[in-house]
């Protein structure tokens, strides 16, 4: 699992930003199907993609609002 930081998304572009949002859902849609069968092997990551998906919004939102 790699940790990320707020200050390293905020130097990416908003297709780079976008790009990570979209993989980030895929991979959060899988994890939901794993949750429900009973195959998930690490629940923290779901809280982790979560959190770095609410960043990712978040930085979005401010920069289309400047």
């Amino acid at each position: 699992m790699s940790i990320y930081k707020p200050k390293d998304l905020k130097m990416k572009t908003s297709d780079e930003l976008k790009e990570k949002l979209k993989l980030l859902r895929k991979e959060q849609f899988n994890l939901r199907f794993q949750v429900s069968n009973g195959q998930n092997e690490n629940p923290a990551r779901f809280k982790f993609i979560r959190k770095e998906i609410a960043c990712i919004k978040t930085i979005l939102n401010n920069a289309s609002s400047t």
